[in-house]
């Protein structure tokens, strides 16, 4: 299905790490202190989006009253104080250790500020298997497609030759406009059936993505 495939370049929130259920926890929090209804799991995963600006206006945040930055930095702010607390999904480094012995270059592409994700990957002991990690360079989680260009140009790969994996249909929206393939997981911050609007493949944990790739 994926024939000639020799990179990867991976999303991280949701997709590596399994952070959904925290992000929601400490939503609620926010919400909770604005009198704003509250999130559930499957709500969550059907109103989250990119940029995420637009998912706090869904959710009942009022930029009238209340400038966007402030909620934002509220959330960044409690969200670095419990992401220790997550773990990467379980088929996360047996699917980073197949790619890499299979011989594929393997990069990180995140809306996650970069000095935080530089932090993660080596407190989860996995910065090893990336040639090129790619955050962002403030907290408000911004089209990460400028950034991807960048990987791609300053890497010199052929996109063509690139899959990308990851949980949202942003994640799907920057591998259309890279000229990337992509598959979908929905192990992280949006639903099957957001994820399946997208038109891409949709698989539901990444040792299915693996079987596809190591069977050519």
């Amino acid at each position: 299905m994926f024939d000639g495939i020799d990179g990867i370049i991976w999303d991280w929130n949701g997709t590596l790490l399994d952070d959904s259920e925290m992000a929601i926890q400490v939503m609620n929090k926010i919400l909770e202190r604005r009198n704003i209804p509250q999130l559930s799991i499957d709500l969550y995963k059907e109103v989250f989006t990119f940029p995420v600006r637009d998912y706090y206006q869904k959710i009942g945040f009022d930029f009238e009253n209340e400038p966007f930055e402030v909620p934002a930095s509220e959330f960044i702010v409690h969200y670095n104080e419990l992401v220790n607390s997550c773990q990467l999904h379980k088929d996360s480094v047996q699917t980073l250790t197949q790619f890499k012995n299979r011989g594929l270059s393997q990069f990180i592409l995140s809306a996650m500020q970069q000095d935080t994700l530089n932090q993660c990957l080596e407190r989860y002991q996995i910065a090893s298997f990336f040639e090129y990690v790619s955050g962002l360079g403030d907290h408000y989680a911004n089209s990460k497609i400028g950034n991807g260009h960048r990987l791609i140009s300053e890497l010199n790969l052929n996109p063509k030759r690139i899959l990308l994996i990851g949980d949202t249909c942003h994640d799907f929206e920057v591998a259309q406009a890279l000229g990337c393939s992509c598959v979908l997981v929905t192990n992280g911050h949006q639903s099957r059936t957001v994820l399946e609007a997208t038109g891409a493949i949709v698989i539901d944990c990444l040792l299915d993505i693996s079987d596809l790739i190591l069977q050519n």
